[in-house]
C-alpha cells in the first residue's frame, strides 16, 4: 500500500485522514500549523516537519484546506509540498478552490513529472465521518486509477468528470444546488410556522413527497432544532459562491437566485454567523419575517 501524505485535518480531513488509517495506510502529516488530533497520532499518524517533508515520505500527497490561497501556501510556498516531490508522485487537492487556478496548479506540478488530481467532495462533516463523501474529480484516467482505492476509504459516489479543474467546476456547481436548496427548505419552513403549522410535521410530511432531499432530511432538522454547529461553515459557503458568481461572469451566464442566496449568506455573516452551518441560513430568512421557525413548536 502507498504512503499517504494528508494536509488539511480540520473538520472534513481529519475523519478522511482517519478512514485511511483503519484501512491500514500509512499516513503523515505536517506540524504546519496546529497539533494533529490525538486519536489519529494513536492510530499512528505519523508527523514530520514541512510540507516538503511530507512530499518526500509520501507516495500519494492530499491537501484539504480552506480556499485557493491555503493550497496555493501548502503546494508552492516556503517548504512546500512542490520542493519536495520526486517524479512519478500524485497530487491530490480535495479542497473546494478556483477552477481556474486548479488548472495552474495542475501545470505545475505535471513540469514537475507528477500528477495532480483536483478532487473535491461532497457531503459535510457527516459524509467525512461516515466515508461516503461523493468525490469530484478532474485529471488523467491513470492518475484516477491510481487515486480510486484511496478514494474508496473515504467516499461512495466517485466519479471522474474530466480534465484538471472540471473537477473544482463540478464542486462549485454542486454547492449553487445545496445553497438554493438550503434557501428554499428555510423559505418553506418560515411560511409554515408563521402560518401556525407545525415545522417538525410540515417536514416530515415534505419527505414523503416531490420535495424530498437530503438537504430537507438533514437542514430541515437543524433548521427546527436549533442545531447551527458546523457542519459546514457559512463562510465557506460564501467563498463557494463567490467562486460561482466570478465564474459566471467570466462565461457571460446569470446566476440570479446564487447571487440571492449570496446575500442571504451575507447577512448571516454580518450579524455574527460566520461560523454557523449553512443551514443557519434560515436566520436571514427569519429576520426579514420577524418569525423563528422553531417557535411555532411551542405555540
Amino acid at each position: 500500500m502507498e504512503t499517504i501524505g494528508f494536509i488539511g485535518l480540520g473538520i472534513m480531513g481529519a475523519p478522511m485522514a482517519g478512514h485511511l488509517l483503519d484501512a491500514g495506510y500509512a499516513v503523515v502529516t505536517s506540524d504546519h500549523r496546529s497539533k494533529p488530533p490525538s486519536d489519529l497520532v494513536a492510530k499512528g499518524l505519523k508527523i514530520v516537519t514541512g510540507h516538503n517533508a511530507v512530499a518526500k515520505t509520501a507516495d500519494i500527497i492530499i491537501t484539504m484546506v480552506p480556499d485557493t490561497p491555503q493550497v496555493a501556501d501548502v503546494l508552492f510556498g516556503e517548504n512546500g509540498v512542490a520542493s519536495g516531490l520526486s517524479k512519478g508522485k500524485l497530487v491530490i487537492d480535495m479542497s473546494s478552490i478556483s477552477p481556474i487556478t486548479t488548472k495552474e496548479f495542475a501545470k505545475k506540478i505535471n513540469e514537475l513529472g507528477c500528477d495532480y488530481l483536483d478532487a473535491p467532495v461532497s457531503g459535510g462533516e457527516v459524509g467525512a465521518k461516515a466515508a461516503s463523501l461523493t468525490i469530484m474529480v478532474g485529471g488523467e484516467e491513470k492518475a484516477f486509477e491510481r487515486a480510486k482505492p484511496v478514494f474508496e476509504k473515504m467516499g461512495k459516489n466517485i466519479t471522474l468528470v474530466g480534465p484538471n479543474g472540471v473537477g473544482q467546476t463540478t464542486k462549485v456547481a454542486n454547492q449553487i444546488v445545496v445553497a438554493l436548496t438550503i434557501e428554499a427548505v428555510g423559505e418553506a419552513l418560515v411560511f409554515a410556522s408563521k402560518a401556525g403549522a407545525d415545522p417538525a410535521k410540515v417536514r416530515q410530511a415534505l419527505m414523503g413527497g416531490l420535495a424530498a432531499s437530503r438537504i430537507l432530511e438533514v437542514h430541515g432538522e437543524r433548521m427546527i432544532k436549533r442545531t447551527f454547529a458546523p457542519g459546514f461553515r457559512i463562510e465557506l459557503h460564501q467563498k463557494d459562491l463567490n467562486l460561482a458568481l466570478e465564474g459566471a461572469k467570466s462565461l457571460g451566464v446569470a446566476l440570479p437566485n446564487t447571487s440571492t442566496t449570496q446575500q442571504l449568506f451575507n447577512s448571516c455573516a454580518a450579524n455574527g454567523g460566520a461560523k454557523e452551518d449553512h443551514s443557519a441560513l434560515v436566520r436571514a430568512l427569519e429576520r426579514m419575517a420577524g418569525h423563528e421557525v422553531a417557535v411555532a413548536n411551542s405555540e
